[in-house]
């Protein structure tokens, strides 16, 4: 009987062990995250949207979609992933002279409540590494791959001196869609001092060349900014956080 006792115990030391590993995961959900860590989920200056792009750099989705912000004269915040700026190092250069932010999606696209604590360490510092071996900047914000978070992600983070931040809304842009589309699927969730996700690659979307839309959606969305009298820029503008990105070479 004892043994019996112990073993129900072991399992469920384990088992708790387990939620605590993956509770971070539920902040995924928009409502969740959004009433309970509002910064973790991107809220932040009144008036102010931040625009975010995960997955690239991209040879043709990344200079399409410079081009468009330059067009609209905004800045905005990139979610780098380290094995596309090894493969594009001058185009994670030439966000950064653009004037824009450089942040880190990780170094692979690989979900995280499938990877182990130590692996999820290795990954965030060598992404980080790469990153400021190509641009000279050090990123401060960090997005896991799919928006999902374990405790090991965290402490990962931590430890890179690195700010979580998800989104309050987002286009739907890896899908099959039409710019207008994009957009209107923004603007659904979208509320001042909101955090947009879109996205200027689609190495891992389910449509080639899903990055299409996003340009085309831009505009509309510079048009609902226009009448909302919403500013648009990147996460340090967002949070108003005084760094000073460090560019070591």
């Amino acid at each position: 009987m004892a043994s019996a006792g112990v073993g129900l115990a072991s399992v469920s030391l384990l088992a708790a062990a387990a939620a605590g590993w993956i509770a971070p995961s539920l902040l995924r959900f928009g409502p969740l995250r959004q009433a309970c860590y509002p910064v973790l989920a991107g809220v932040g200056s009144e008036a102010h949207i931040a625009l975010t792009f995960d997955d690239g750099p991209d040879p043709a989705g990344t200079l399409a979609v410079l081009g468009a912000l330059a067009d609209l004269g905004w800045r905005a915040t990139f979610f780098l992933v380290g094995e596309q700026v090894r493969c594009h190092p001058q185009l994670a250069r030439a966000v950064a002279e653009a004037g824009h932010e450089l942040a880190l999606h990780g170094d692979r696209h690989r979900n995280h409540l499938f990877r182990s604590g130590r692996d999820v360490a290795a990954d965030l510092r060598r992404g980080a590494e790469t990153i400021r071996a190509a641009t000279g900047v050090s990123p401060v914000f960090f997005r896991p791959p799919f928006g999902v978070f374990t405790a090991g992600t965290l402490a990962a983070a931590r430890r890179q001196r690195l700010h979580p931040v998800l989104w309050t809304a987002w286009g739907r842009d890896w899908e099959v869609s039409t710019g207008p589309q994009v957009a209107a699927t923004v603007l659904a969730t979208l509320d001042e001092r909101g955090t947009i996700l879109l996205h200027d690659a689609d190495r891992y979307a389910r449509t080639p060349q899903s990055w299409k839309a996003t340009v085309d959606a831009l505009p509309v969305l510079g048009q609902a900014a226009a009448e909302h009298g919403w500013r648009i820029g990147p996460l340090q503008e967002h949070f108003r956080l005084d760094v000073e990105p460090d560019r070591r070479r």
